[in-house]
């Protein structure tokens, strides 16, 4: 019977799945969104699905499965001239690539990202992709990125917790160390 769903009708089946922390089955159906779509023509609509199974695929485990899922589409969301959905395919492949341990291609990827959401202007968003650049570079041992990064981040945060606030006051001692050498 699932096979007879519109790609709409398997969306909002893969969105409950996903609700339900069935990532697996998630993941499986967003692709079907995907593929339908993309029979369709629709592909922005294919690209949203294939960006919503890569995070389902990671969720479950899978981050081969993931980067296949969202490689791609940031081109998608770019020749459709949407900076945000593309700066957020590149951070799913992104995640993807660094849970896969391919570290600086991560980087790469969550830099252009952060670079997009910004031109969007998608202040939030942007500040979670940079939290994960400083993050992978403290990994890869570069803690001076880190500490430029996390700043960027806390800056483009609206609401910052007690936590962020005092990291935000303690991050200006070595910045502004940094600034009049």
């Amino acid at each position: 019977m699932a096979e007879t769903l519109m790609p709409q009708d398997l969306a909002r089946e893969a969105a409950e799945a996903y609700r339900s922390a069935r990532y697996a089955d998630a993941a499986q159906l967003f692709s079907r969104v995907a593929r339908a779509y993309a029979a369709g023509g629709k592909l922005a609509d294919s690209a949203e699905a294939g960006n919503n199974a890569s995070v389902a695929f990671l969720q479950a485990g899978a981050p081969a499965e993931a980067l296949q899922a969202a490689e791609g589409t940031d081109q998608i969301f770019a020749s459709a001239g949407d900076a945000r959905r593309q700066g957020m395919a590149l951070g799913n492949q992104a995640a993807a690539l660094e849970a896969l341990g391919r570290l600086e291609e991560a980087l790469e990827r969550y830099s252009a990202s952060a670079d997009l959401l910004k031109q969007a202007g998608e202040k939030e968003l942007r500040a979670a992709v940079l939290k994960n650049i400083a993050a992978l570079q403290i990994r890869t041992g570069k803690q001076l990125q880190a500490l430029a990064a996390m700043d960027a981040a806390l800056e483009n945060q609206k609401r910052l917790s007690l936590r962020e606030r005092l990291l935000k006051k303690l991050l200006r001692i070595p910045l502004d160390m940094m600034r009049h050498r």
